[in-house]
């Protein structure tokens, strides 16, 4: 299933159905009198986040939706029946923007969160609602009210307690697939990960957390370089980030430091978020490299960095023991 982060659709709601004009003449009545009953009421357009689901790639070719238009009254004083409401099963996590792509209409994080998007239109009144003591024979009924109608962007973040980040290459899907079930795509070019994945991680019995792995960011991501930094909304949701970092590469700080700007760049909160340093690829450094390394990378981030391989799993349960103590406290704030 192809993975879809971001649909733009067309809702409309139903209108109202219209009032009548209708006189009743019956036997045993001497006068009659006006009878016509209101229109019923227009469909209402939802959004609802269900479970099961994990791209929004079935608005990516339906993207119209309108409810239908409610019953018209009709005489012996009869309200037309109200439409079905039209409901949008997105995934959890989805959150609905206007279409200045700014306003939050709706933010669906829990199972079965329902949202109405769209109201629908009130019937018209039918000529028995304008009588009077002064007024027994009107004529009048009205027009249903139109029901709403607005574009909206769906955008799915993804739910997870921790994320991911660093530059291509720096082995965050191989500490994936080291630390969970997941087995995403690995390979030794950049921009092996196209779309974010998701893996569990179970420390024991009772202790787990998602874990989530993010396109890898370069130097200028926020003005849409590379694969850009549009998949950074599906960390913001994260309680701790984890920050790898290639260690066969030269310089390591350089790169804490271009990532770091990116996440600044994009805003979102998450260059304030709790984060975990951590050096990988230690079984390809020599012992020389990895000392001058790890002091270069604590001088930038000011503390000592954690020392991993996401191939051979040397030091991966520390980081996931960190990162699982990071989730509890903030879960517990």
């Amino acid at each position: 299933m192809k993975f879809l982060d971001e649909a733009k659709v067309y809702l409309k709601a139903g209108d109202g159905g219209d009032g009548v004009v209708a006189f009743r003449r019956e036997k045993y009545i001497e006068f009659g009198g006006p009878d016509g009953g209101n229109g019923g009421r227009g469909g209402n357009v939802l959004v609802q986040a269900v479970e099961g689901l994990n791209t929004l790639i079935d608005y990516r070719y339906a993207q119209h939706f309108k409810a239908r238009k409610g019953g018209n009254g009709a005489g012996s004083d009869r309200t037309g029946a109200a439409s079905d409401d039209v409901i949008l099963k997105v995934p959890v996590g989805t959150v609905i923007l206007a279409d200045d792509k700014e306003t939050v209409l709706a933010d669906l994080t829990k199972p079965g969160e329902t949202a109405i998007l769209c109201r629908g239109g009130d019937g018209g009144h039918g000529n028995a609602h304008f009588k009077t003591s002064t007024n027994r024979a009107p004529r009048r009924a009205d027009k249903g009210y139109p029901g709403e109608e607005r574009w909206v962007w769906l955008r799915l973040k993804l739910i997870a307690d921790a994320g991911l980040v660093g530059l291509p290459n720096a082995g965050k899907s191989t500490f994936l697939a080291a630390s969970s079930a997941a087995r995403p795509k690995i390979a030794d070019y950049p921009f092996t990960t196209l779309h974010p994945q998701l893996g569990v991680v179970r420390l024991n019995a009772t202790e787990e957390f998602v874990l989530a792995d993010i396109p890898g960011l370069i130097e200028g991501a926020h003005e849409g370089a590379g694969l850009g930094d549009r998949f950074l909304g599906h960390i913001e949701r994260c309680a701790v980030l984890l920050h790898l970092i290639d260690g066969t590469q030269p310089d390591p700080a350089d790169a804490y430091r271009t990532v770091r700007a990116e996440l600044e760049g994009y805003g979102g909160g998450l260059s304030e978020k709790p984060e975990i340093v951590a050096l990988n690829k230690m079984d390809a450094m020599t012992p020389q490299a990895r000392t001058s390394r790890v002091k270069a990378l604590a001088r930038a981030i000011g503390k000592e960095p954690l020392l991993i391989s996401g191939a051979t799993g040397a030091g991966v349960p520390e980081a996931l023991r960190a990162l699982a103590n990071a989730v509890k406290a903030a879960r517990e704030d």
